[in-house]
C-alpha cells in the first residue's frame, strides 16, 4: 500500500512516503517558504524519489491539526483534491496522536503536547492499549499548568510518559515539579511527523477507518485569530 503523508501544521511540517506502514523518502519543511508554494513541488519531488506518482497513492493521511489555521488549512485542501481527483480515501490524523506514538515509555499513560504561542500549550492525553493509543479526552489549547494538573486528575497516581518538542512550555512552570518529583521527564521528540502520520494512517486503512473528501475536517482546537477578532470586534459594536 502507497501512502503519502502530509503535516503543514506548524512551521517543523513535512511530507513523507510509505509503503505500509515503512518510510521511504521524507521531505522536511526547513525552509522560510509559505506551504502554499512548498507543498505541492515537496510531494512531486517526494513521489520522484520513489518512482511513483501521486495517481498511485492509495491512502492520503494528513495531520488535521492542532496547529496553524492557515497551515492545517493548506494541507487538507491539497489532500481534498487529491484524493477528489484520483478517488482516494483518506486518512485525517491528529498531529498530537501522532506525537503521542513517537513516546518510547512504558507506562499506560502518554501525555503530549506542542506550543500553542500565547502562554498555552495544544495537549492531548492518551492510554496504550493492545491495539494502539487511545484517546482520554477531546484534545485542548490550554495554559501549561493547567495541562499538568488537568493529567494528574485523570491518571490519579499512575505514572505518565510525556513527550513535546518542546518540553521547556512545561517544565518551566512551578506546576511541573510535582511530576518532575514523582520521576517523571519530557521526552523531547523535534522529529518531523508525517512519518509518524502516515503508519498511523496505514493503520486506519487496514482497521477499514478510512474517511471520504465530505468528512474530513480540520482540528483547530483554537479559534484563528481572525474569527477572535471579529467577535470581539462584533460584541464591541452591540455596546455602543
Amino acid at each position: 500500500m502507497l501512502v503519502l503523508a502530509v503535516d503543514t501544521c506548524d512551521p517543523q511540517g513535512s511530507v513523507a512516503v510509505l509503503r505500509d506502514a515503512q518510510t521511504i523518502h521524507v521531505i522536511p519543511h526547513d525552509v522560510a517558504q509559505e506551504y502554499s508554494g512548498w507543498l505541492l513541488p515537496a510531494v512531486t519531488a517526494a513521489l520522484a524519489a520513489t518512482s511513483d506518482k501521486i495517481s498511485d497513492v492509495d491512502v492520503y493521511a494528513v495531520a488535521c491539526g492542532p496547529g496553524s489555521f492557515t497551515g492545517v488549512r493548506i494541507g487538507l485542501a491539497a489532500v481534498k483534491a487529491w484524493a477528489e481527483v484520483h478517488r482516494r480515501r483518506i486518512a485525517g490524523v491528529s498531529r498530537l496522536h501522532a506525537l503521542a506514538s513517537q513516546s518510547n515509555g512504558e507506562h499506560q499513560w502518554v501525555a503530549c503536547f506542542t506550543n500553542a504561542h500565547r502562554g498555552q500549550v495544544f495537549g492531548g492525553l492518551y492510554r496504550r492499549k493492545t491495539h494502539g493509543l487511545e484517546a482520554v479526552d477531546q484534545e485542548m489549547v490550554i495554559k501549561p499548568g493547567d495541562f499538568a494538573r488537568w493529567v494528574e486528575s485523570q491518571v490519579s497516581t499512575d505514572g505518565v510518559d510525556w513527550i513535546s518538542p518542546e518540553p521547556a512550555c512545561l517544565t518551566e512552570t512551578p506546576d511541573w515539579q510535582v511530576r518532575q518529583d514523582a520521576g517523571e521527564i519530557v521526552q523531547q521528540d523535534a522529529s518531523r511527523l508525517a512519518p509518524a502520520i502516515g503508519r498511523i494512517g496505514f493503520q486506519n486503512a487496514k482497521s477499514g477507518q478510512l474517511i471520504d473528501v465530505l468528512t474530513l475536517d480540520a482540528n483547530y482546537v483554537r479559534r484563528p485569530d481572525a474569527e477572535l477578532f471579529w467577535k470581539s470586534k462584533l460584541a464591541g459594536s452591540s455596546s455602543s
